[in-house]
């Protein structure tokens, strides 16, 4: 599973800024462009031209604009803004952000975060990744129904139980959501899984 996310880091300091890229690309599961913002002046600039998915932003840098008009002007509404701390701030300055990041924070606490902030984005990645990918043994059987076989003949081709044959048909029908011969029989040639010539052959 791999979500792919562009991220701005609007701080100051060029070695926090550098620290953060470094712990985000330690990250498994993620995949980042990240790009950094020094200067408060820039910001508007980088997220109009860039349109990031992520603004990562120290909250001293936020002045003389609020998150909500940032996201209005430059035409990002659904970016999640978070909120880098390495300092005490007021709560209520935490209020507009999605989520907040201490420089303190361990990888596994920044992905338990991040994981939370793309929940469905994450839920949809693994099941279509889980669609796509049939295990070996269930190639086989995709190979043996298209060829016209029944649940027995293939158990005793693959050396399996007639309930085993059943229920890897179960669990590939569910992954690519294919409930047909015909249907798997496309799949099975689109993916080069068997030849045309041998549809039907026994």
């Amino acid at each position: 599973m791999n979500i792919n996310l562009k991220i701005a880091v609007a701080e100051v300091s060029s070695i926090v800024r550098s620290g953060v890229e470094v712990q985000m690309k330690r990250l498994s599961g993620f995949r980042f462009q990240i790009m950094e913002i020094a200067r408060s002046e820039f910001v508007h600039e980088v997220i109009r031209t860039h349109k990031p998915d992520i603004l990562i932003i120290n909250p001293s840098m936020i002045t003389g604009f609020t998150l909500q008009q940032l996201k209005e002007e430059c035409g990002c509404p659904v970016m999640k803004c978070i909120a880098l701390l390495y300092n005490l701030v007021d709560r209520s300055v935490l209020f507009p952000f999605d989520e907040k990041m201490n420089i303190y924070e361990t990888n596994d606490e920044i992905r338990q975060k991040l994981e939370r902030l793309y929940a469905d984005e994450i839920q949809g990645v693994t099941e279509n990744e889980e669609q796509q990918i049939l295990s070996a043994r269930e190639k086989e059987i995709v190979v043996c129904v298209v060829k016209g076989m029944t649940n027995r003949a293939i158990a005793d081709r693959l050396f399996l139980s007639a309930h085993t044959v059943i229920t890897h048909r179960r669990n590939i029908a569910r992954k690519l959501q294919i409930h047909s011969a015909s249907g798997l029989t496309v799949y099975a040639i689109v993916n080069k899984l068997i030849e045309l010539k041998d549809v039907g052959k026994l």
